[in-house]
């Protein structure tokens, strides 16, 4: 399950997993040239999320929100950009049994999507290696979404005995149209980053040998943008459908809720880790 780490973006390549302001445990946390840069890092488990991780990004785009940067970047350390939800965390004992576990899960996860939505400054995605789950889900409420052409984009949710999340029920068929978004959120059809590119999911594709030097060259000449004026320019677009946003992220919270203590999302997660044993 673990890949190879690889070097992540050129200026946060070389800093330490944390700020003076936040201990992070599982992100990379930095800011220079006017852009606030969260790397997932936790390339062990392929960048997998965590309760820990949920937590922290949120605090780092609260911290981002009110820094000095123009723009502010997700990207992942290593081959993946992010392998989606840890399935770990669906094991791991709770005191109240299944229906607690899933009610608290729940609850962290609807303010860690009310975070994106309410994120004030241009948000871009630098997708640098494969996405699943969560991470795709979460790209419907990005600005800007930059992928590697090896990047793919896969929501495996029904497989799992889950539905769709971070607004993606709402989100992919306003981007991509319906009879699509419906290939992908209830079939698991997997994109390629052409593919994603071609639906409206991503803005643009770099070759791999270049991903890196292209997109940090381009995101370094929109912070030369005026920033309030960035800021207010995405605030007029997403006013128009915030409320709708979190209508939306609600009602998949609630459903989410339920299919975590389903039998069939239970039964889907013993069939998992069985064939990860037999690896």
């Amino acid at each position: 399950m673990a890949p190879v780490a690889a070097a992540g973006p050129a200026h946060a390549a070389a800093k330490p997993s944390g700020s003076a302001q936040f201990p992070f445990q599982t992100l990379l946390f930095t800011t220079q040239d006017n852009i606030t840069t969260i790397c997932l890092n936790r390339p062990h488990r392929k960048n997998a999320f965590t309760g820990e991780m949920y937590h922290e990004v949120v605090k780092a785009l609260e911290l981002a929100s009110q820094d000095d940067s123009v723009i502010t970047v997700i990207t992942g350390s290593g081959d993946y950009y992010s392998s989606g939800n840890d399935l770990a965390n669906l094991t791991e004992p709770s005191k109240g049994g299944i229906k607690e576990k899933a009610r608290a899960t729940n609850d962290v996860f609807r303010g860690f999507v009310r975070a994106f939505i309410d994120f004030p400054k241009p948000l871009v995605a630098v997708v640098n290696g494969p996405a699943v789950g969560v991470s795709v889900t979460l790209l419907g409420l990005f600005d800007l979404v930059y992928a590697s052409e090896r990047a793919t984009f896969h929501t495996p949710f029904t497989q799992l005995g889950l539905c769709p999340e971070a607004c993606s029920s709402y989100t992919f068929p306003k981007i991509m149209g319906v009879t699509k978004a419906k290939e992908m959120l209830l079939f698991c059809k997997k994109l390629t980053a052409t593919e994603a590119c071609q639906l409206g999911l991503v803005t643009e594709v770099f070759p791999e040998n270049s991903f890196q030097t292209e997109v940090w060259t381009r995101l370094k000449a929109y912070t030369k943008l005026p920033k309030n004026s960035l800021m207010v320019s995405k605030q007029l677009i997403r006013d128009g459908e915030r409320e709708t946003l979190y209508a939306v992220n609600d009602r998949e919270c609630v459903q989410v809720e339920e299919r975590l203590q389903s039998e069939e999302c239970l039964n889907a997660v013993v069939r998992f880790f069985q064939a990860k044993a037999k690896l």
